[in-house]
């Protein structure tokens, strides 16, 4: 089995001394190609922590990182951008969209920070829109969209520069039931179909169903739960 995303022995300790805080205590994951893990656990029990340390974002107390078999954790910032602008997609509660973007230029703004923009990247921007109900929508400013469609662009532009990785922070938070299950549905079958790995943090377990594995944070440590029928 490949892995995508290995977390070893991972720590974080916030302050010093007795005020510390240990929100990690030294836990592990490994999530493999076309598999979507879920975090779930209460609030202020690491689930943000993990998944901005898991995206690069956050470096760890102890432990060691590895994406698409490269350990990260000593590289420099410009390394980690480039890392997290090529290896990995986030997709956050609010699909924090540029008002003043048309859908596929929400899209093609990530090849242009990438530092291209090529014709294939315009086709690539087209073939994720249409496979995500979203073609009749690309000329189209988010003011005009529903919440469903902004997530879905979102999703999109997560997949634009064909990441390793997708980690995806409480992305059904702001939509109802049945919009929420469409969104978890749809990243889950792309994680399968473009054989990506993802993490989804969420407090919804109506979701739960959808994803591989569910593994809940409490106390610091990482446990796998068993998946409900």
């Amino acid at each position: 089995m490949g892995y995508k995303l290995e977390l070893e022995n991972i720590s974080k300790v916030y302050g010093d001394g007795d005020s510390s805080i240990k929100v990690l205590d030294s836990v592990s994951l490994k999530v493999a190609t076309g598999e979507l893990v879920a975090i779930v656990g209460p609030s202020g029990s690491g689930k943000s922590t993990f998944l901005s340390i898991a995206g690069a974002l956050l470096s760890p107390t102890e432990g060691r990182i590895i994406i698409a078999d490269k350990e990260i954790n000593k590289l420099s910032e410009k390394k980690l951008n480039k890392v997290r602008m090529e290896n990995i997609g986030f997709i956050f509660q609010s699909a924090n969209l540029i008002p003043y973007l048309t859908v596929k230029e929400q899209l093609l703004l990530i090849s242009k920070l990438a530092g291209r923009q090529t014709r294939e990247d315009e086709e690539k921007a087209a073939v994720l829109l249409k496979r995500l109900g979203l073609a009749h929508r690309a000329d189209q400013y988010p003011e005009h969209l529903s919440g469903g469609e902004k997530q879905r662009v979102a999703i999109a532009r997560a997949w634009m520069n064909n990441p390793e990785i997708i980690l995806a922070d409480e992305p059904t938070a702001s939509l109802d039931s049945e919009r929420g299950r469409m969104v978890v549905k749809m990243i889950a079958e792309e994680v399968k179909l473009s054989q990506k790995a993802a993490i989804m943090v969420t407090h919804d377990k109506r979701m739960l169903d959808l994803c591989d594995r569910v593994i809940s944070i409490e106390d610091g440590q990482l446990t796998e739960l068993a998946k409900e029928a």
